[in-house]
Order: structure tokens, then sequence, then C-alpha cells
């Protein structure tokens, strides 16, 4: 058996592997007596000292083989000398704790699974800052049912010389404690895990059946970009909420303005035509919203999609516009007494006025002079079509479209009417969205 010599060269490089995210080795020389429990211990003894320092350990031993033998089994495996450790670095990359940061700022919960020793996986934990006193071992979830697992899934976030099935059997009962889960991994052993979460993250230097088994596959090495991804996934869907709250609202409460209208009025309360145009024109304001920017509690926590939710905003919202609506009907008629084709046009006026103005409004949780600016692109599609729908109804084109000229008191009675309407809808905005 080879003796020991002097390892400290070859030691202090792999320590000084933390360094860098380059993984590194040595070889490992010892001199000891075999077949002895003293023997036994000290083997467990170096192992656990260099796992506590984040280092992974591969014994390598020897046995000779008869010259006549042609095959290898595992009862081969007997009897072998001990030759030594190859010590192996492998650090985390350099981001990974700045990007582990970022994720938990966003409310992501960490968790590592690994088949390495609980030791390791405990250093790597603390040099990313994440908790380490808690692992759980694969020996531990196998003596686990499906159920037990889904009962303490939630309360440890490290988990050590856990096997592939395991891997998945982990992420099975995140998903069943209705966690949305993504798991990152590069390894064929990674494969099942990546699989059976709702989103199998990928590297482009990871095993063919890592990557055929993921959702997404980064392209660069930096980690930043998960946060990153988040947060833009975060404000996408908080612009489609936006989209369809303003949707819903606008919809609901013209078609009950509608039914209103047509019951006490002599008359269509707005052509075939004029409906189509008043959709069209709105339709084309909100173009601009999935550009739009978000308030920051919009990407500080994970949103669902709550239906119960966008319908109390449709009916609060919708019965807030109606009722304005209703206020111009009642000065239309008995204020300024107009005819049919003076009444069309002057709820049509006050129909762009209220459904496109209102979108910088309620687009926000906050006051509107208190959230993000919005975006040039949504400023520029609802202004480009609240003017163009005011060019349709007042310019020289408005006979084409069934329309009739108004006088400067019914236009300033209809824009006082939406002012007040902003005003009663940014406090009816306040119960229409829950939440902070």
């Amino acid at each position: 058996m080879p003796h020991g010599g002097d390892l400290l060269p070859c030691l202090e490089r792999v320590r000084s592997a933390r360094n860098t995210e380059e993984s590194t080795s040595c070889t490992l020389s010892i001199t000891i007596e075999p077949d002895s429990r003293a023997w036994q211990q000290k083997m467990t003894d170096i192992q656990a000292r260099y796992a506590r320092d984040g280092f992974r350990l591969l014994a390598v031993a020897i046995k000779s083989i008869p010259a006549g033998q042609q095959t290898i089994a595992v009862g081969d495996e007997t009897n072998l000398t001990m030759l030594g450790f190859c010590v192996f670095a492998d650090p985390p990359k350099q981001d990974a704790a700045s990007a582990i940061e970022a994720l938990t700022s966003l409310g992501v919960t960490i968790k590592i699974l690994s088949g390495d020793h609980d030791a390791v996986v405990s250093h790597v934990a603390r040099s990313v800052a994440l908790p380490s006193g808690r692992v759980m071992t694969g020996a531990e979830i196998s003596g686990l049912t499906d159920a037990a697992l889904v009962a303490r899934v939630d309360d440890v976030d490290l988990f050590a010389r856990i096997d592939p099935d395991q891997k998945r059997r982990i992420i099975a009962a995140l998903r069943h404690r209705n966690h949305v889960v993504g798991f990152m991994g590069d390894g064929v052993n990674d494969a099942p895990a990546i699989h059976a979460a709702h989103v199998g993250i990928s590297v482009t230097g990871a095993t063919e059946v890592a990557r055929a088994a993921a959702d997404m596959i980064l392209v660069t090495p930096d980690l930043s970009v998960l946060a990153a991804g988040v947060r833009e996934g975060r404000r996408t869907f908080a612009n489609i909420l936006k989209y369809v709250r303003m949707g819903t609202s606008s919809n609901f409460g013209n078609m009950l303005s509608m039914a209103l209208a047509s019951i006490v009025l002599p008359f269509l309360p707005l052509l075939p035509l004029q409906i189509l145009l008043n959709n069209l024109i709105y339709d084309l304001s909100e173009i601009g919203i999935p550009f739009d920017e978000v308030d920051r509690e919009d990407v500080a926590r994970p949103e669902t999609w709550n239906m119960a939710g966008i319908l109390r905003f449709s009916i609060i919202m919708g019965m807030a516009s109606s009722l304005f609506d209703a206020i111009t009907f009642v000065v239309l008629l008995k204020v300024f007494e107009v005819d049919a084709e003076l009444f069309r046009t002057g709820w049509f006026v006050e129909s762009i006025l209220t459904q496109i103005l209102v979108i910088f409004v309620i687009r926000s949780r906050r006051m509107p002079w208190r959230a993000n600016r919005p975006h040039n692109i949504l400023i520029a599609t609802s202004v480009g079509a609240l003017l163009a729908g005011l060019a349709l109804a007042l310019g020289p084109w408005r006979g084409l479209f069934g329309f009739t000229a108004l006088s400067a008191g019914m236009l300033a009675a209809i824009i006082a009417i939406a002012a007040a309407y902003l005003i009663s809808a940014n406090a009816a905005k306040r119960l229409a969205i829950s939440g902070p």
C-alpha cells in the first residue's frame, strides 16, 4: 500500500477551488491498517471531515484478478485493498448566492435535491446563504409513504443522498401541496424530477436526457436570468389580468346600460354600426397593455388565477359605469331634450371618454399619481384611439356613422360626467380589487 507523502500542496489546490467555478481534484493516499474497526472509523472520519468543508470523496481500491478470468461480477467487489480517496471540489457558481437572494426576495423557496453526502449539501447551502440546519436523507425518504412525505416536504429545504426516483417523489409531494414547482438539473439522474416539475429547467451543457426532459434550457451560464424570468412572468400575468378586468367590466357595463336604455327609450340607444365602432376603438386602445409597467407589489409575490376576483371586479366597475351612463341618459333627455341622433352621439362620446380614460385609473391598485408611469405605447394607443373615436363622432365624417354635431353645452356636460366617473372609478376600484 502506498504511503502518504506530502499532501499539503494537493489539498491546498483543492481548497482554493472554492474561489473558482471549475471542479478540481487530487488524490489523497493514506497509510492504514486494513481489516480493522479502527480502519473503518478512520475512513468514515476522513470522509466526514472533508464533506463538512464541501469536498466530495471517491474511494479507490484495487484487487488482483486471475489472469484467466474473463468477466467481473458483483461478487468480485470484495476483499479490496484500499488505496485512498480522490478529493473533488465543485463549488457553487459565483453568481449562485445573488441569484438565490433575488429569487428569495420574490417569494420563491429554494430547495436542494442532491445525491451528495448530507454534510456536502449543508456546506453548499451555507455558502449560498440558505438554511442548512435540517437535512432529509434518501434513507429517511425510503421509509416514508407518499402521504407522509407530503406532510413533511414543506418543512425541509435540503435533501441529500437521494436517488432519481426520490427526487421525483419530492417534486410530486410539492405539487400535491399546491406549489408551482420548477426544477433545475443537468444530469441523467435529474431527468425524472425535471419531467415531474411544472417547469423543468436545464442548461446547454447538460446531458441529452436532461435537455430532452426540460421545458426550458438556459443558453447562458448566468443564473440571474431565473429571477429575471420570474419577474417577467409576473409582469406578463399582471398585464393579462389588467386586460381581462378592463374588457369584462367594460362589456358588462355597456351591455347593462344598453339593456336598461332599450327598456325606456322609444328608439335604439346605439345603431349596430356604432356599437361595433365603439368596441373596435376600445380594443385598439388596449393594444398597449402588454407593454405596460406594473407596480412593485405585482411582482413581489406570485399571483393566481382568481375567477371570483375577476367577477367581483367586473360587477363593481361595470355597475359604476352603468350608473354614469344612466346619468348621461337623464342629462341628454331631460336637460337638453335631444332626439335619437343627438342621444346616440352624446352617449357614444361619453362612452369612449370613460372607457378609454379609465384604463389609466384601474391599471394599478394605487392612486393614479402614485402608480408606475404608463408605458409610452399604452399612452399612444389609448390617446390615439380616443382621438380617433372623437374625430369619427364629431368630425366631418360623423354622418357616415349616424352621428351629428353636439353643442358646446352638451360637450361640457359630457366631459363633466366623464370626470365625475373617473373620480368615482378610482374609489370603486378599492372595493373591486382585493388585496393591498
